[in-house]
């Protein structure tokens, strides 16, 4: 499996959402981590810690230091068609994968677990720790 495809017009929150700053171009749909030095939100990715301490997905389309919401927990329709009982964690430049295409070295963030092909219950978990190997 590789990155969900994301339509970004069909991003739908079903769950709890906060608002920001956006401090860079965001796209709707891609994940997001709060940027501790600006506080703003910018792109999330799992080539460090930092990067991958994922805060929630855009649920708008955003330039830098324009209004931005987030959803942060609950169900949320990404997009993208997702396996029911598939667990999904943050990929590179924003993007969502499932966990059996974390390699070694990137970063896990935990997003969620499908709960139905249009549907992730987004419950984030930053563990902070790189793959040692494959998950699988």
């Amino acid at each position: 499996m590789a990155d969900l495809s994301i339509t970004a017009a069909n991003v739908r929150s079903y769950g709890t959402q906060v608002s920001g700053i956006a401090g860079e171009s965001i796209t709707q749909g891609q994940t997001v981590r709060l940027n501790t030095s600006t506080g703003k939100y910018v792109i999330s990715s799992d080539d460090s810690a930092a990067n991958a301490a994922t805060a929630g997905i855009a649920l708008n389309a955003a330039s830098d230091n324009q209004p931005l919401y987030v959803h942060t927990a609950g169900l949320i329709n990404p997009g993208a068609t997702v396996a029911v009982g598939k667990v999904y964690v943050q990929s590179t430049s924003g993007a969502i994968a499932p966990v059996d295409d974390i390699a070694s070295s990137e970063y896990i963030t935990v997003i969620g677990v499908g709960t139905t092909t249009s549907r992730i219950k987004v419950a984030i978990n930053q563990s902070g720790v790189a793959a040692a190997g494959a998950v699988s």
